[in-house]
């Protein structure tokens, strides 16, 4: 019986629903994490009568035809690229992208990945890192006397040096773009690398057309909106059980056919 093998596919689908879901619910509290959706297809059809055959000898043909379907699969995980909502720190090395764009980060390999979280820190000998440690291009160092560190909205990073006046500029943080960030592949720890679905990157001052702008003293939240999860979460437990229910039923029916004398 065909029902059981596509009661099977529409298990392990929403399977990959509620993978998806939970990561989204486990990532709620994520800095910069933006949400993921899956994609479903349906398999391909088998033709019991090809629509659009010729049915008579005078040339009728079938307006409908009788397809069955085969179930369904996976086609994508899309991730929603909306604004999270700032949240406010207080820390001045706290930056988030408010708009489009991605911060550069230069990894131990050397290449270049991109990251919306802006919790970043000093290293020893004062560039501005990431949490692991991985320095932000273009690799700007914070003076030891530095008594201060302010960045505009345009990326601009000044420091005031004890005993000066006058606020001095160390150097420009600059966004990466891209043409379909969809397609940027995820590496975990808020990272992503370009591809070649991705396309390649345009980088330039934030607060610019087309790029955001750097908001300090704020990180991004996640924006997974847990009320859609868990609504999401129920519909997909019982696509489950309903797909369940068809292979017991399926069962039962055969089991009618076996006992036939």
């Amino acid at each position: 019986m065909r029902s059981l093998d596509i009661a099977g596919t529409g298990m392990q689908a929403q399977q990959t629903n509620v993978e998806v879901i939970s990561n989204n619910i486990a990532n709620m509290t994520t800095t910069g994490f933006k949400r993921r959706r899956a994609e479903f297809q349906d398999l391909m059809y088998q033709n019991l009568r090809r629509v659009g055959a010729s049915s008579s000898e005078t040339g009728s043909v079938l307006p409908s035809g009788a397809q069955v379907g085969l179930g369904v699969k996976t086609a994508a995980i899309y991730r929603i690229n909306e604004q999270g909502n700032l949240q406010q720190t207080s820390n001045s090395l706290d930056m988030a992208v408010q708009g489009n764009g991605y911060f550069q980060v230069t990894m131990p390999s050397g290449e270049t990945a991109y990251t919306r979280d802006g919790t970043f820190g000093l290293a020893p000998d004062g560039t501005i890192v990431t949490a692991d440690g991985h320095p932000v291009q273009p690799g700007l160092q914070i003076p030891a006397a530095a008594t201060s560190v302010s960045v505009n909205t345009a990326g601009q990073v000044q420091v005031t040096i004890s005993g000066q006046t006058a606020p001095q500029t160390i150097g420009q943080l600059q966004l990466a773009v891209f043409p379909n960030e969809v397609g940027l592949d995820a590496q975990g720890d808020n990272l992503f690398l370009q591809t070649a679905a991705s396309g390649a990157p345009v980088t330039g001052n934030p607060a610019t057309a087309g790029f955001g702008s750097v908001m300090q003293g704020f990180i991004e939240t996640s924006n997974v909106n847990v009320v859609s999860e868990i609504t999401n979460l129920i519909t997909a437990q019982r696509a489950y059980e309903m797909n369940s229910r068809v292979i017991t039923t399926s069962n039962d029916m055969m089991s009618t056919l076996t006992n036939l004398r």
